[in-house]
């Protein structure tokens, strides 16, 4: 029998590299790693100040972290980003694919390709490139952890946004195949799927609509941000060994499947 992690610090000895961990439910989740004992790469695109300060509130706490700047939707970049990682932090155990972009609904019509290649570039194509990138010291080691957010608009299949469900239907699509393909190699491979998690990006929600969403969500609250990080954490350790391929509904059973 495999002998039961140590709960205080089960992830301690760790490194996790998360993208798109400035803000929102990304820094929820790279800071329950950290605070699990991780070695954190937090990783964000653009706003330098907003990183900085995560960066700060992580070593505050007395955790373990380190800031990279990458575009993640770029081949070039992403080698970059995970090299850095590896020399300041160590090679990469733990990979949360969490990345995302402006999500905006609306009729089919009006969307172009272009919006719907951009969201390709980073629920598929990302994932795609930071798997590669990472691949080869979990397969040495014979041990990893690669964790994708994705959505329960999947599974809900939310009108008005079909760039964004089919991009994150593919990535649905590439974590299950990669799950049966990597675990004879001790790497799991798992999917968290949010519902409405209200974050910064968030604040001009209109109420009535947040009003709406409530209604429906048989735990009659919302969720927080930790909510999605507490997932995260059992993904990532011992106690989740035995777990691939699965997609993790984190939504007060919005979607009971």
């Amino acid at each position: 029998m495999a002998a039961m992690p140590d709960a205080s610090l089960p992830l301690e000895g760790r490194v996790a590299l998360v993208t798109g961990s400035s803000a929102g439910l990304g820094k929820a989740i790279a800071m329950g790693l950290a605070a699990a004992g991780a070695r954190v790469g937090l990783n964000f695109a653009h706003q330098v100040g907003r990183a900085e300060s995560a960066l700060r509130e992580m070593r505050q706490q007395g955790w373990v972290g380190a800031l990279f700047q990458a575009d993640v939707t770029r081949e070039a970049e992403v080698k970059r980003l995970v090299n850095e990682c590896v020399a300041t932090l160590g090679p990469v155990d733990i990979l949360v694919i969490n990345a995302t972009s402006d999500q905006p609904q609306r009729p089919v019509e009006e969307y172009d390709w272009a919006f719907v290649q951009q969201m390709l570039d980073y629920f598929v194509k990302s994932p795609f490139l930071l798997v590669q990138a990472c691949l080869p010291h979990m397969k040495a080691q014979r041990w990893g952890r690669v964790i994708n957010i994705g959505s329960e608009v999947v599974a809900r299949g939310v009108p008005n946004f079909t760039a964004y469900v089919a991009a994150k239907g593919g990535q649905n699509g590439l974590h299950r195949s990669l799950a049966t393909e990597l675990a004879p190699h001790g790497i799991t491979v798992n999917m968290i799927a949010p519902g409405w998690i209200p974050v910064e990006r968030h604040a001009g929600a209109p109420q009535a609509e947040k009003e709406a969403y409530l209604a429906g969500v048989p735990a009659k609250r919302w969720g927080v941000p930790e909510d999605v990080a507490a997932a995260a954490v059992y993904l990532a350790g011992e106690g989740a060994s035995f777990v691939t391929g699965q997609t993790l509904h984190v939504n007060g059973g919005l979607t009971v499947c």
